[in-house]
């Protein structure tokens, strides 16, 4: 051991301290009323949102005192300064709610709808489209779906209760049935809070169980036990796009995704473009309703209630934060289908390098993806800790990596035109209808 553990431990300390007071998402959060009151409008009035104002000042002063440690850390430096440009980034964000330039320190964080990462030849606009015209080919398919969600808050809190105790021990979170949440469920490290009047469908539930539970509290508290390098255990919007790639791949993983779940990626992301563009809130609302209704139709009042109220979600998702007359929406769901790819791309790659020793970094804590090689040399510095905790899916090394090897073997084969045949082959069948 050497000198320079010291500073990064001071460093890694100094970031948590300055990423504290960041929360982000709690800070935008909508009251339940604004929804009710909209409804109760029929759609035809804007929501009427006021934030809590942000004392950025309290993370300019962090990030100050632990700039000049940082400078000093040697090979996690770069590291460091990337977080520290991140909260700082976010800081501004916050700085500027309700302003047109919430939109463009929200762009630098987690990217834009028409902008391509640097090192991706896809728009997350060009991603989304394509899966919904594929969602879109399915739709005459009857996948035996539940008609609604029947699925009570008492009855989820029950079954996550369970879950979270099985894996998670005495530090399993809380679980909380509340009156007012703006969305159906909301989950962190100390506890999970589901709605009192929300329905769920089984995907709904197991979805919450793998992604929030399972990738985002997991996480959580694997960074928790970090002493060394506490900031592994921040959500800062640095680590946003991985984290939330991760949890959507582990509802694939599990077998707990569907349809309607992937859809409601894509639509976030063509809402926001659509924000982006100019439409206030109202077009994005009935863009989304006049969506759900031409895809499930509207058989009785409840099915245009719940509707109504998922397309006001959708679009909740995409104003918070922004302008509600439009030019200016929050884009951080522009990341979960790009980090789907990046974290499946990557796993695939772990296996075909022969590197299965990676797979645990990912979930010593909350991290980026180009974040695992400073982390693998501070684990052979002795800093960093293995998780504490890892999903079943991930410590089920067998199935994983035998899964991971034919995804990346498939994606690398060329099978000439069987494609082409294929594509031809089933042009000439008819739809399938089996007699009675």
């Amino acid at each position: 051991m050497n000198n320079i553990e010291t500073p990064i431990r001071q460093a890694a300390a100094a970031l948590r301290e300055a990423e504290r007071p960041l929360r982000i998402l709690g800070l935008l959060a909508w009251p339940l009323a604004v929804r009710e009151r909209f409804l109760a409008s029929n759609g035809e009035q804007m929501p009427d949102v006021t934030y809590e104002r942000a004392d950025t000042r309290i993370v300019e002063d962090a990030l100050t005192r632990a700039r000049p440690i940082i400078r000093q850390t040697g090979p996690a430096q770069e590291w460091f300064e990337r977080i520290a440009e991140r909260i700082a980034t976010a800081n501004q964000m916050l700085n500027h709610v309700g302003q047109h330039s919430f939109y463009q320190c929200s762009s630098q964080l987690y990217g834009a709808p028409d902008l391509a990462p640097a090192d991706s030849g896809r728009t997350p606009l060009e991603l989304a489209r394509r899966l919904r015209r594929i969602i879109d080919r399915l739709s005459h398919v009857d996948l035996g779906a539940p008609a609604d969600p029947s699925a009570t808050a008492d009855e989820v809190a029950k079954r996550m209760q369970k879950a979270v105790k099985q894996f998670f021990a005495d530090e399993a979170p809380a679980i909380e049935v509340v009156d007012n949440l703006s969305a159906n469920a909301t989950a962190g490290p100390e506890r999970i809070r589901i709605r009192a009047t929300a329905r769920f469908t089984d995907r709904d539930v197991e979805q919450l169980i793998h992604h929030e539970a399972g990738i985002h509290v997991t996480t959580s508290l694997n960074g928790r036990h970090q002493d060394d390098l506490p900031i592994l255990a921040a959500s800062h919007p640095g680590t946003t796009r991985t984290q939330e790639g991760l949890a959507v791949f582990a509802e694939f993983i599990t077998g707990c995704m569907d349809l309607d779940r992937l859809s409601r990626l894509a639509d976030r992301v063509l809402g926001i473009q659509m924000a982006a563009a100019g439409a206030d809130f109202i077009e994005v609302y009935r863009h989304f309703l006049e969506q759900l209704q031409a895809r499930d139709g509207t058989d009785d009042a409840n099915t245009e209630l719940t509707q109504r109220k998922a397309a006001f979600e959708q679009t909740r998702r995409v104003f918070r934060g922004g302008v509600l007359d439009g030019g200016a929406p929050f884009t951080k769901d522009v990341v979960y289908l790009d980090g789907l790819l990046r974290v499946h791309d990557f796993l695939r790659s772990v296996v075909a390098a022969g590197r299965a020793d990676v797979l645990m970094l990912l979930f010593c804590g909350k991290l980026d993806l180009d974040d695992i090689p400073v982390l693998g040399k501070l684990a052979d510095r002795g800093l960093l800790k293995p998780p504490r905790f890892l999903p079943s899916w991930a410590a089920d090394r067998r199935f994983l990596v035998s899964y991971l090897a034919y995804s990346g073997f498939l994606g690398r084969v060329s099978m000439g035109k069987v494609h082409e045949r294929y594509t031809d082959l089933l042009q000439h069948v008819p739809e399938v209808r089996f007699s009675a």
